[in-house]
């Protein structure tokens, strides 16, 4: 079993921890565009491509996948999942399958504002949001929302280029900076996160550990404790399968007057997802299974509360003599 990893960065836990669940059986190979991405250390082997965006990036990613008999692939980044998803039929054709939910999806994880239209379709509570500065106006006219709010990319993610807002001046002048933007709701509530797991041949939701954010650092989790809610179990489980989610999902949620409200999905390992992995919830071991073809069983909510992640920081030393440092 070889799983190839792309865009590893500086999460090696991730490789960490499919290295050990695979054991001798395989190996776990790495990539990204920099030498000094320190997860792709913990490899069994890496490679060095050119950024996602160049020419013949997913020639590039191909030839690893055949080369080194790849079983298995995923990304760690956003802004590749699309393309893994809807190039999924050439992967599968040299015997690589993409650990990634449908291309469709995935595009409407991306769009806040497909999100959103999607959540209200499905009647699960989320917050209001506008793309049109003037709906916004009409509907706080109207007291349907009022400042404070924030304003951000409708495609965007690590948190980057969101405003929080608390006057029409800030908006107007935010509209006239960018492009692209939307207009949400403040919850004003407590925010948690959910790693769910869904199985790649039964479709069934097999895994969910649910975490109380206690504090976040560039759009991650940074300390959390862990939480268990049967009634939200439930609600992420029929969210997870209903939508056809294939794989791991990183969501976020906020709990307002005892209501719990979707905010955003991510098709990929989160940030916090460390903190699943060390209360037993096993998603590598999941994904091993699936590329060898057992379905897993459902295990929801099989893991200790009030379990605390606290992350720190950490560095790797790497001689790189006779190397060109690529940044």
């Amino acid at each position: 079993m070889n799983i190839l990893i792309l865009s590893a960065g500086t999460r090696n836990k991730i490789v960490q921890y499919f290295k050990r669940e695979i054991g001798g059986t395989g190996r776990v190979i790495a990539t990204d565009c920099s030498n000094l991405a320190p997860a792709v250390y913990d490899a069994d082997k890496f490679y060095l491509v050119p950024r996602i965006t160049a020419p013949g990036y997913l020639e590039r990613i191909l030839d690893i996948c055949r080369k080194e008999r790849i079983d298995g692939v995923f990304s760690l980044i956003d802004p590749e999942l699309s393309l893994l998803a809807g190039e999924r039929e050439r992967f599968l054709e040299i015997g690589a399958t993409p650990v990634i939910s449908p291309y469709e999806l995935v595009e409407t994880c991306f769009d806040k504002y497909r999100m959103f239209c999607m959540l209200r379709e499905m009647g699960i509570p989320t917050g209001q949001c506008y793309v049109k500065k003037e709906d916004f106006y009409d509907a706080k006219r109207r007291g349907e929302i009022a400042y404070p709010v924030f304003v951000k990319p409708v495609r965007g993610s690590a948190s980057i280029n969101i405003n929080y807002v608390n006057s029409d001046q800030e908006i107007e002048l935010l509209f006239a900076l960018y492009d692209d933007l939307m207009i949400q709701e403040y919850m004003n509530g407590q925010e948690y996160g959910a790693d769910v797991y869904v199985d790649m041949l039964s479709g069934k939701c097999t895994s969910v550990f649910v975490k109380k954010k206690i504090k976040m650092r560039a759009g991650e989790t940074d300390k959390s404790v862990s939480v268990r809610d049967e009634a939200l179990f439930a609600m992420l489980r029929d969210f997870a399968e209903r939508c056809g989610f294939v794989g791991m999902i990183d969501i976020d949620i906020f709990l307002i007057d005892g209501v719990y409200y979707l905010s955003e999905v991510n098709p990929r390992f989160g940030g916090g997802y460390p903190h699943a992995y060390a209360c037993g919830v096993n998603m590598p071991r999941q994904v091993i299974a699936n590329l060898a073809g057992e379905e897993n069983p459902v295990n929801i909510g099989n893991y200790m509360e009030n379990i605390c992640m606290m992350k720190y920081n950490e560095i790797a030393v790497q001689d790189m003599n006779g190397e060109q440092i690529i940044p």
